[in-house]
């Protein structure tokens, strides 16, 4: 990944809520930066790894990543972390401790919020980790503040030795807007300095740090109270005063620019004083939250009276759409009549699908064949084999859950589910982040399951980012590349019990599921091929259908590759008396790489390649 030269003092750039928060983490003079991708922080890592003069890494998973920032924080530099919020989850086993060292060097965590639930499995409020481990959390409303949120975070971090939170939500984190930036200010490290009351924490140790915890979130209390990141705006309609944050804000200042406000930057600690003199100024104090009701609890607590999520939804964004109907009804007035929507648009349902010669499809094509198999899922791309056509997943849960819920599925099954075969699935990236502890308690504890390992070479959710798997560090660099099958005979798996296959061999692909699913014992296949999205993937010579060889047997739709059009259906009746549907296709030579896995399952071999002549000028290999 190429440097990017910084831009010069006090300039302005245009930049998403996750740039500017990299800017701000480069000018503050963090020496180490580490994260895992995740939608929506993914950009956060990628963005800060262009700029020169500290270390940027892929960690294996979100607790190593804030391990290495608390190491770096350890010798006084100044450092930073980047997760989505069930990132925050895995790391959280650091952060409960971490609270309790505290930090040296400067030590702030973005963390990224999917409100909305666009690319995640859950919705969670990550402004109950500042609650839960007593640590300050600041909400940017925008770019500008994402900028100097977070540079305010490391000076924050340093004064009362804690680390920060910085929660973004996907609004922000993907939002552009103009931001006025600096230079970067070089903080050399002060260097470790031996003491293991405060860093070996074993429960002599932690007993003596606890009460400094409560007493720095009191401090901090009166720090947010006083911080010009917690304004009251006064307002000329005062029926209903609003407290907000991050985006919220911008939805309730859009609705109505009119009334009172608390803008909450600095929103753990809370400021009691101030939510005090909002609530005098108003005659209803209504609190805007996404998601939970935190705040609200809070400042109930505190003998304030308020309105929350008794009008207001308890998911997803809090739009003006949203907000204006609900403070109706909370006013007692009927809600204005919704505007008459536009006649919607004709367009053809698109379900999320995986690409074109997506080494994955073959996988589901093959195990949508099998019969009497349960099939347990993870987190990644491969997700989408639970969609159409392949319906071919029974579980997804958690990243690396695919392992234990495997193993729970084989020893808690009684007699309905005896006979049948238990399939794991599991991405390369993902078998590193969690996977590998799981693969360990099968071999342990001798699970009857198959693991379909699929390595695709990258972290291809997320946008194909390096892996230790894939000989490249985070700039693109030669980096040490990690032998899968070797980790799995490590683990525990028998030297005959792994098996490495090409997907896009659709014949040995079914025929090694076939094999390995009927042995008593823990087997892996690793099924090796590119990603169509990264520069390892060669694309081959497309394919065409010859249509007066097309029977309609549809066999190639099966696979499920977006690349296939159906263009016209017929139905006819069987010589049984059977009535069944014929789908004609066609395939979309400019989106065909030329895989092969529709060829295999054509019935009528009218799937041919592309005469070389008519080649889309894209494809470079043949």
């Amino acid at each position: 990944m190429a440097a990017v030269m910084p831009a010069p003092a006090a300039s302005r750039l245009l930049l998403s809520g996750n740039e500017a928060v990299a800017r701000a983490v480069w000018e503050s003079g963090v020496r180490v930066a580490a994260a895992y991708p995740g939608t929506p922080a993914t950009e956060i890592i990628e963005s800060l790894a262009r700029y020169p003069d500290l270390h940027t890494e892929w960690s294996v998973n979100e607790k190593v990543s804030m391990e290495v920032a608390l190491g770096a924080s350890m010798t006084g530099a100044r450092a930073f972390c980047a997760m989505k919020h069930v990132g925050l989850n895995v790391a959280s086993d650091c952060l409960m401790t971490m609270t309790i060292t505290g930090a040296y060097g400067g030590l702030v965590i973005a963390v990224a919020d999917d409100v909305g639930l666009s690319s995640s499995q859950n919705e969670q409020d990550s402004r109950f980790w500042g609650r839960f481990a007593h640590l300050p959390v600041l909400e940017p409303a925008d770019s500008q503040e994402a900028y100097e949120m977070t540079q305010y975070a490391f000076a924050l971090s340093e004064q009362y030795e804690t680390p920060v939170l910085v929660r973004l939500t996907t609004r922000i984190c993907h939002v552009k807007g103009l931001v006025t930036v600096g230079e970067r200010e070089a903080h050399e490290p002060a260097g470790f300095i031996k003491n293991p009351e405060r860093w070996v924490m074993v429960p002599a140790h932690a007993r003596t740090r606890i009460p400094g915890v409560y007493l720095r979130e009191e401090t901090l209390r009166g720090v947010s109270e006083a911080s010009p990141l917690n304004v009251l705006e006064p307002g000329s309609d005062r029926r209903v005063g609003f407290v907000a944050s991050g985006p919220a804000y911008m939805h309730v200042k859009e609705a109505f620019p009119d009334a009172p406000v608390l803008k909450l930057g600095f929103s753990w600690p809370w400021p009691p004083e101030k939510m005090r003199a909002l609530a005098a100024i108003c005659d209803k104090l209504l609190v805007i939250e996404e998601t939970e009701l935190l705040l609200e609890t809070e400042i109930k607590a505190a003998g304030i009276a308020c309105h929350g999520k008794d009008v207001l939804p308890r998911m997803g964004e809090l739009s003006p759409q949203v907000l204006i109907p609900a403070v109706d009804r909370l006013l007692g007035k009927e809600p204005a009549p919704a505007a008459p929507a536009a006649a919607p648009m004709k367009v053809f349902p698109r379900p999320p699908t995986l690409c074109a010669s997506c080494p994955h499809m073959g996988i589901y094509y093959t195990l949508a064949q099998i019969k009497n198999i349960i099939v347990t899922g993870d987190i990644g791309c491969y997700t989408l084999g639970a969609g159409h056509p392949w319906n071919a997943l029974d579980t997804t849960i958690c990243m690396g859950a695919t392992m234990g819920v495997a193993l729970g599925i084989d020893k808690g099954r009684g007699a309905v589910d005896k006979n049948k075969r238990i399939v794991a699935v599991i991405g390369d990236s993902t078998f590193m982040h969690m996977g590998m502890q799981g693969l360990l308690n099968i071999t342990y504890n001798k699970g009857n399951i198959t693991v379909l390992l699929l390595d695709n070479n990258t972290t291809g959710m997320t946008g194909g980012q390096a892996t230790p798997a894939s000989g490249k560090d985070i700039h693109g660099k030669e980096a040490p590349r990690v032998d899968l099958a070797k980790v799995v005979e490590a683990l525990g798996v028998a030297n005959e019990r792994i098996k490495v296959v090409d997907p896009y061999e659709l014949p040995i692909l079914f025929k090694t599921i076939r094999e390995e699913i009927k042995i008593d014992a823990p087997s892996v296949i690793i099924a090796r091929r590119p990603c169509v999205l990264i520069d390892d993937f060669k694309p081959f010579r497309p394919y065409l259908v010859e249509e007066d060889k097309c029977t309609g047997c549809g066999n190639c739709i099966e696979v499920g590759c977006p690349a296939i059009h159906v263009t016209r259906r017929e139905k006819v009746i069987k010589p049984s008396g059977r009535e069944v549907e014929l789908a004609f296709v066609n395939i979309d030579n400019q989106a065909c790489t030329g895989c092969g896995l529709c060829v295999q399952p054509c019935a009528p071999d009218a799937i041919q390649h592309v005469p070389r002549r008519d080649i889309p000028i894209h494809i470079v290999k043949t």
